[in-house]
């Protein structure tokens, strides 16, 4: 373990550089851990409500069907799609409205199409966060690295002035700059490991978006007759 004594004598003797680095540092493990826990009861709510899709496919009517969805859905991960998809099929039943480009495009486009998009929609939600979280974790250890460089070159700085070497007078000042390394370990390990797991669960949930994408376009395409319009 890092002792308490080193890392406030490393501390003391450090300069403005590796004080910044310490920072860095610091402000870099605050950020993705608010991103790591958010995320992660954000994902949790995200596939407890995925049971939801089969409730709804077991729905009398299209209008039930989205209000179950509506209900388990709190991230708002799977409802948009059967709300707007549904909102699309009922503007395609309405030719004679206002000229526009949606009435002029063909049902199934128009219905593809917002699917498309909500789909996009939540991917790039999904994501956000991601980036931070790799670059924490890619590059906390070399920032640790380099206050360990700078930590050493000040040590053997000192030992050279002091014009004797002793054994016991560089390992000191050595081993409390090779804190700032153990920092950055510290730093990145918990957001690669984050980023891994939170990658892996929007996989499985846009393969689903994807699947329930397709389901929505059959129906509304080939298997509705009557479109209940939606209430916002």
């Amino acid at each position: 373990m890092i002792e308490t004594n080193g890392f406030a004598q490393y501390w003391a003797q450090g300069d403005a550089i590796s004080h910044s680095v310490a920072y860095v540092l610091a402000l870099m493990s605050l950020f993705s851990w608010y991103y790591i826990l958010s995320k992660a009861w954000s994902a949790f709510r995200i596939r407890r409500s995925a049971g939801a899709l089969e409730g709804f496919w077991k729905a009398p009517s299209l209008a039930d069907a989205i209000f179950v969805i509506r209900r388990a859905d709190s991230e708002e991960v799977y409802s948009p799609l059967a709300i707007q998809s549904a909102e699309a099929a009922n503007q395609t039943s309405k030719r004679g409205d206002a000229p526009s480009l949606n009435a002029a495009t063909d049902p199934g486009e128009l219905i593809t199409r917002t699917l498309r998009q909500e789909i996009n929609r939540v991917s790039s939600r999904l994501e956000n966060g991601l980036t931070l979280l790799a670059s924490v974790g890619s590059t906390a250890p070399f920032i640790g690295l380099f206050g360990t460089v700078w930590g050493i070159y000040h040590a053997l700085e000192a030992v050279g002035a002091s014009g004797t070497v002793q054994i016991d007078k560089v390992a000191g000042p050595v081993g409390e700059a090779l804190i700032m390394t153990a920092l950055g370990l510290v730093v990145a390990i918990p957001s690669v490991l984050a980023y891994n797991a939170f990658v892996r669960i929007n996989r499985i949930t846009l393969a689903e978006l994807d699947g329930f994408a397709h389901d929505l376009h059959a129906y509304l395409t080939t298997g509705a007759r009557v479109i209940p319009r939606t209430e916002g």
